[in-house]
């Protein structure tokens, strides 16, 4: 072993920078990559430095923990402890035998036509988590954003996606989206929630365990009453109209099943509709290298190591649940990285970050089950909507080919559909194609995370 043993870390949002910093206090070199301009993923997402932004605060919550992560970063990259690649979008981790055993393989800036490689001798896959949105008639209009991206238009580029917007969908996101929009001067005219509130207090023990949590979200619900935002539990948009772009959302009440109550549907007028139904987990790379996975999400031990020797896991890639969680996780694996390359073993139990990673990881399990999506939602879904938009693949479609053609696997209704075979590789339709056809959500195994130029392999060793 080296005197000072290399980690390459993938991703830098809170689990990434988390993990960089405390592998780099225990004498690590960390070289830190991301596929953004700056530091700090989807939750610290910045404005570009040329926009000026006077208060670039505003559009956050946990500032000050962001400031302690920045200039932790900064100090660590002017003591040569820290190199940090930006614009590095990594398509593959390939893990060898020998010293210097992890090869991160990456394409260099937005025209992604230079590879760089880089060799270590752990890596830390802190690669987050994208948005499910389940599919609905009009879903493609113009004007129809993700909740994420809507949040992202916001932060990092300091503008609005319309100026009357409905947020709507599950999960704990649309709050801070719904709170950002109207703040920001877009006229939020409903926010349409599929959970019910009694979910929430058939949950109170796990919940209250997290006072900050609950009173965080009471700032937002008091925020939302401030701006005059109608709030629509147990609703859901079953449709988007419009010609050429986004008119109006319809939105209907769910009864106990899941489907939408007859007469409940109502239309409203708006330009946006930012809609997201949870987040999934980012496991291309981890599934390349032949890491477990439990459900949708890497398998971790206490130290968050996978089951392939070298290689940890931390953040939402481990499982959706927070900032919060994602930088607890990030600090134990990398002080356990540390540990292991300089041959002595951690007690993550003395860990603080380790025991408030546990407590956080209950909190959002008990989250989970309240914000997951309607259970008959598939069934509501019309044959002709499409499902797959990158091949144009319609409901119908999908359900022929489970329901005629006898597919009962993913893998299948792709062959027989091309559901998936389109740039995204299937990661924006593919829990809607396995809800449609009863399929399990089973995971890619792809070669590469990413589309790769034929130059780009070609210029590889031989050896590789």
């Amino acid at each position: 072993m080296t005197e000072h043993p290399r980690l390459a870390v993938i991703g830098a949002g809170p689990a990434g920078l988390a993990a960089a910093l405390a592998a780099a206090a225990r004498g690590v070199q960390v070289t830190l990559l991301d596929a953004a301009g700056q530091a700090g993923g989807q939750f610290y997402r910045q404005p570009a430095p040329a926009l000026g932004a006077r208060r670039p605060q505003a559009l956050h919550h946990q500032w000050r923990t962001w400031e302690r992560l920045r200039d932790g970063l900064d100090r660590h990259r002017a003591a040569g402890r820290v190199t940090h690649l930006t614009d590095h979008h990594v398509w593959c981790v390939r893990r060898d035998s020998g010293p210097a055993a992890i090869t991160v393989h990456a394409l260099l800036g937005p025209d992604q036509d230079e590879g760089i490689t880089v060799r270590a001798d752990a890596v830390l896959l802190a690669t987050g988590s994208y948005e499910r949105v389940l599919p609905f008639p009009g879903w493609t209009l113009p004007g129809v954003v993700t909740a994420g991206g809507a949040q992202a238009m916001l932060k990092g580029g300091l503008v609005l996606p319309g100026r009357t917007a409905v947020v709507a969908g599950t999960g704990p996101l649309l709050l801070p989206v719904a709170t950002g929009l109207a703040a920001a001067g877009a006229r939020v005219a409903a926010l349409a929630e599929c959970a019910e509130p009694g979910a929430l207090l058939r949950r109170a023990p796990a919940l209250a365990a997290h006072p900050g949590k609950l009173a965080e979200g009471a700032g937002y619900a008091a925020r939302l009453l401030r701006h005059g935002v109608r709030v629509l539990p147990r609703h859901a948009v079953v449709e988007a109209h419009g010609t050429g772009r986004l008119e109006a959302v319809t939105v209907a009440a769910l009864g106990r099943d899941g489907r939408t109550r007859q007469g409940s549907a109502r239309r409203i007028p708006c330009d946006t509709l930012a809609v997201g139904h949870g987040l999934l987990p980012h496991t291309d790379l981890a599934e390349t290298l032949g890491c477990t996975l439990s459900g949708t999400d890497v398998r971790v031990d206490d130290e968050q190591r996978t089951d392939v020797p070298g290689v940890w896991a931390a953040g939402e890639t481990t499982g959706v649940g927070g900032a919060a969680l994602a930088l607890a996780e990030g600090e134990v694996a990398g002080r356990s990285v540390a540990a292991r390359l300089h041959g002595t073993v951690p007690a993550p139990r003395r860990w603080a970050a380790a025991r408030a990673g546990s407590r956080l990881r209950s909190f959002a399990a008990a989250l989970d089950a309240v914000y997951a999506p309607p259970a008959g939602w598939a069934r509501e879904v019309p044959d002709d909507t499409v499902v797959c938009r990158c091949e144009e693949v319609t409901a119908g479609e999908v359900r022929a080919a489970a329901d005629t053609l006898g597919a009962s696997d993913q893998r299948t209704v792709k062959l027989l559909t091309r559901a998936g075979m389109g740039w995204c590789q299937g990661r924006m339709c593919a829990p809607a194609v396995a809800a449609l056809t009863g399929c399990p959500l089973a995971p890619g195994r792809r070669p590469f995370a990413r589309p790769v130029p034929l130059g780009v392999l070609a210029a590889l060793p031989e050896a590789d």
